[in-house]
């Protein structure tokens, strides 16, 4: 199928299952990863939307296009990459979502010493969040400082680095705070070895069979998630790159430059922020044109116009996320 017959079908009517495919093989690799470290809880699957664990629900939910490779490149060309689409990634997120589970399915999040040190469950789930870099108060896991968003997100965190690094974690958290959450974790989960959970549902919220708004409107909204609202004016910084004088007009053209290393600048900002590269393309989308007012023309060497737009793509992206970033919750 062409992607624009893709986009009018209706999500619950794309042909797609877990079993005898990769999301099941990652599946397996997850459940026997967690009766490595003694755990019987197996938290079940299935497709939606995106990744999600729903509240009291353990188990959790896998977006439809890790289901499908044709699917997969259709993610890639609407949004610029596949959340999940590697094995690494895919296990990563996979952890995390486990530990909202594991979560759900013993109601760890009422035990008073998760208050104290992960925060409320019952916190409102912001929109938009500010994380702090350089806080040594979190663990690092998912990209964007994940653990900052939420006192459950938090707790997912650290359950997915205790359950990933073994006992390796106590070396890399020696002398950070966050060490605390990692070793209260370490204490429940060896509590909790062997035991089944008193919470066996196997519900699943928004299962694709039920969702019957088309691809092209779940794109749509989802870019829309996405969208970061950018400083207007680039002007200042694009003539500390680029060039608008006339001893210039025989240089190459700073759109055609840009456009050249553009899905590379992406890549390189999103890997180092942790931002959704829409999000980033949508900013890099705006100095082109921008460029293409100013009729802007690349005066420096190109390799040192590259490091200076990249530079200035990293700060304008870190801007964005102290002013409050936004994400789908995990």
């Amino acid at each position: 199928m062409t992607d624009e017959q893709l986009l009018d079908l209706r999500l619950c009517d794309l042909p797609l299952k877990i079993e005898h495919t990769l999301l099941a093989r990652r599946a397996v690799r997850l459940y026997e990863e967690l009766e490595a470290r003694g755990l019987r809880f197996k938290p079940h699957v299935w497709l939606s939307e995106e990744w999600f664990t729903p509240d009291r629900v353990p188990g959790f939910a896998i977006p439809f296009y890790l289901a499908h490779p044709r699917l997969a490149k259709l993610e890639r060309r609407q949004m610029l990459e596949v959340e999940g689409g590697t094995e690494k990634e895919c296990m990563r997120i996979m952890r995390h979502e486990a530990g909202h589970a594991i979560d759900n399915a013993f109601q760890l999040h009422r035990r008073p010493r998760y208050r104290e040190l992960f925060g409320s469950f019952r916190h409102p789930y912001p929109d938009w969040y500010k994380p702090e870099p350089n806080s040594r108060n979190y663990v690092l896991h998912l990209p964007a400082w994940y653990a900052q968003a939420h006192p459950a997100e938090d707790f997912a965190e650290t359950f997915a680095v205790w359950l990933t690094s073994g006992a390796r974690w106590r070396k890399q958290y020696a002398g950070w705070r966050a060490i605390r959450k990692l070793e209260y974790v370490d204490m429940v989960m060896g509590e909790l070895a062997g035991r089944a959970p008193a919470n066996r549902s196997r519900e699943k919220v928004e299962d694709l069979r039920e969702i019957e708004k088309t691809l092209r409107e779940h794109y749509r909204q989802k870019r829309r998630h996405y969208d970061f609202q950018w400083p207007p004016d680039y002007d200042r910084d694009l003539l500390r790159i680029f060039s608008s004088e006339p001893r210039h007009k025989s240089c190459p053209g700073a759109v055609s430059f840009l456009r050249r290393y553009r899905r590379e600048l992406c890549n390189e900002v999103g890997e180092g922020t942790g931002v959704h590269i829409y999000a980033i393309d949508q900013m890099l989308g705006q100095m082109i044109n921008r460029c293409r007012e100013l009729k802007l023309r690349v005066g420096l060497k190109p390799e040192h116009a590259r490091q200076k737009v990249l530079v200035l793509l990293t700060v304008q992206t870190m801007s964005g996320i102290h002013t409050g970033y936004h994400r789908i919750a995990l």
